[in-house]
C-alpha cells in the first residue's frame, strides 16, 4: 500500500476541532501556567478526558486500524497518523498543557509494546474509565541516561510471597507526579519502572515492571524547576523495597539468550519518537505563523516563487523555515504511516526526531531574533516557545542518540561497533 500524503478526512475533521480547542483552552493560557510551574490544569484535563471517552479513546489512541467504511470498503490503518496529527494540533496550542492530556502517555507505550494480551487488557482499558487517569514511564538513572541499559534499580524475586521487590532512584521521570499520586480526581495509574533482574547480563537482564500508584515503598522525591513544559510535571522517584506483583513484569522473568528485555524499551520509543518529533513540529509552527502575522502587521509579505536573489534577508529567512517545517513534518509521516502499517521503523523514528528536534530550536531561535526585542520580552510568546522547544531534541532520545541509531541502522553496525 503507497503513502499518502493527504490526511484521511477523519484526521482533517479531528484537527479543526482541536484547533479550536488549542486555540480558547490552551494558547490562552500559556502565559499563566508557565508562570504557574506544576499548578495542574483541571478544568482541561477534564474537559479532555470527556471528550476523548465520547470519542471512544483511550488515551492511548492508535485507532481507526482496519474499520470498514459506511460502503463497506476497509480502510487503511490511521491510528498513529491520527495521534501525530492530534498532538502536533495541541502542541501548537501549548506543549506543557499536551502533557497534561489524560491517558496512558508512555507508560501505556511500554505495556502496549512489551506487555502481554493479558497485561494490556488489564492495564490500558482503565484510561476509558470514569476518572482522568495518568501513566508514566521511568527509565533514566543518574548514571544511566542516553545508556539506558546501564540502568541499576534492582528487581529480586521474592520466592515466599512471589513478589518483585524494587530498589533503585529514577529521575527526569515525564508525568510521575499526576501518574504515582493518589488525587481525588485521578484514576487509578502506574508507572512503568524498568529495572534489572540479573546486574551482570547486561541488557538481557533489563525489565519493565508496572508499579502501581500509591504502592507503597516508591516516593516522588522531587518535581524539577524546568526551563520549558513548565506545567507539565517531571518527577524523581525512589524505590525502597517496592512491591509489586509477579505478573507485573513485561516480558519474561528469566535472562534470555536475546536482549527481549531492551528491545521492549526501545521498541516503545520506536513507536513515541515519531509523536515527539509532531509535538515538536507543533511548536515550530506556532512560532512561525506568528512571526508571519507580525510581518504582516508591518507591512511584510512574503514574496513566494520569486528567486532567492531578489528576496530581502527576511523572506529567504521565513522562506527556509517554511521549507524545514514542512520537511520535518513529511518525515514524521512516514514514520507513523510505518507504524500502521507495522513496518520497521527503527531508521525512520530516529531521523524523525532528530530532524524535528533540530528544526524545532532553530525556528524558534529564528523567530525570536526577527522579532527582535519583542521576541526576547515576554509581551509576546515567542521566548516561550523557545525555551519550550529544546526538549523536543532531549527527551526520548537526545539528538547525539538518535543520530548514532540512524548511523547504525545505515551503515550495518551494531551499539558495539558504533558508539
Amino acid at each position: 500500500m503507497p503513502i499518502e500524503f493527504e490526511p484521511p478526512k477523519p484526521i482533517v475533521q479531528t484537527q479543526l476541532v482541536l484547533k479550536t480547542v488549542a486555540d480558547e483552552m490552551m494558547r490562552s493560557r500559556s502565559r499563566y501556567f508557565d508562570e504557574h510551574e506544576h499548578e495542574i490544569p483541571w478544568d482541561y484535563i477534564e474537559f479532555m478526558h470527556s471528550a476523548m471517552r465520547a470519542m471512544g479513546g483511550n488515551g492511548l489512541a492508535p485507532r481507526e486500524n482496519g474499520k470498514k467504511s459506511e460502503e463497506g470498503e476497509k480502510r487503511p490503518p490511521i491510528g498513529y497518523q491520527m495521534l501525530a496529527a492530534q498532538i502536533e494540533a495541541l502542541c501548537w496550542g501549548d506543549v506543557g498543557m499536551y502533557h497534561c492530556l489524560p491517558g496512558g502517555g508512555l507508560g501505556a507505550a511500554a505495556v502496549f509494546a512489551a506487555g502481554t494480551p493479558e497485561q494490556k487488557e488489564k492495564f490500558l482499558a482503565r484510561f476509558n474509565e470514569e476518572k482522568p487517569t495518568f501513566a508514566a514511564m521511568s527509565i533514566t538513572e543518574a548514571g544511566a541516561g542516553s545508556d539506558n541499559s546501564a540502568i541499576r534499580t534492582r528487581a529480586v524475586m521474592d520466592e515466599t510471597t512471589h513478589e518483585w521487590v524494587l530498589n533503585g532512584e529514577k529521575i527526569f521521570v515525564t508525568g510521575g507526579d499526576k501518574s504515582f499520586t493518589e488525587y481525588e480526581k485521578l484514576g487509578e495509574g502506574f508507572i512503568v519502572v524498568w529495572a534489572t533482574i540479573d546486574p551482570t547480563a547486561g541488557r538481557k537482564g533489563m525489565r519493565g515492571f508496572v508499579v502501581e500508584g500509591g504502592t507503597p515503598g516508591v516516593k516522588i522525591t522531587r518535581l524539577e524547576q524546568k526551563m520549558g513544559i513548565r506545567v507539565s510535571d517531571t518527577a524523581a522517584i525512589s524505590l525502597v523495597d517496592a512491591r509489586v506483583p509477579f505478573d507485573h513484569i513485561l516480558g519474561s522473568a528469566t535472562v534470555e539468550k536475546d536482549t527481549s528485555g531492551f528491545k521492549g524499551a526501545m521498541a516503545t520509543f520506536d513507536a513515541t519518537r515519531p509523536l515527539v518529533a509532531a509535538s515538536g513540529v507543533g511548536v515550530a509552527r506556532a512560532a512561525l505563523e506568528f512571526l508571519k502575522e507580525k510581518l504582516a502587521e508591518n507591512g511584510v509579505q512574503i514574496r513566494y516563487g520569486l528567486p532567492r536573489q531578489k528576496l530581502t534577508s527576511i523572506e529567504r529567512d521565513v522562506i527556509d523555515m517554511d521549507i524545514m517545517l514542512k520537511s520535518a513534518w513529511l518525515m514524521v509521516v512516514k514514520a507513523v504511516w510505518m507504524a500502521d502499517n507495522k513496518k520497521e521503523n527503527v531508521l525512520e523514528a530516529s531521523m524523525s526526531k532528530v530532524k524535528a528536534g533540530d528544526v524545532c530550536t532553530k525556528i524558534t531561535q529564528k523567530v525570536v531574533e526577527i522579532l527582535g526585542p519583542l521576541g526576547y520580552s515576554r509581551e509576546f510568546l515567542a521566548e516561550k516557545w523557545f525555551r519550550d522547544a529544546k526538549i523536543t531534541d532531549i527527551y526520548e532520545g537526545t539528538g547525539q542518540i538518535n543520530r548514532l541509531v540512524v548511523a547504525r541502522q545505515i551503515l550495518g553496525y551494531s551499539g558495539k561497533e558504533l558508539r
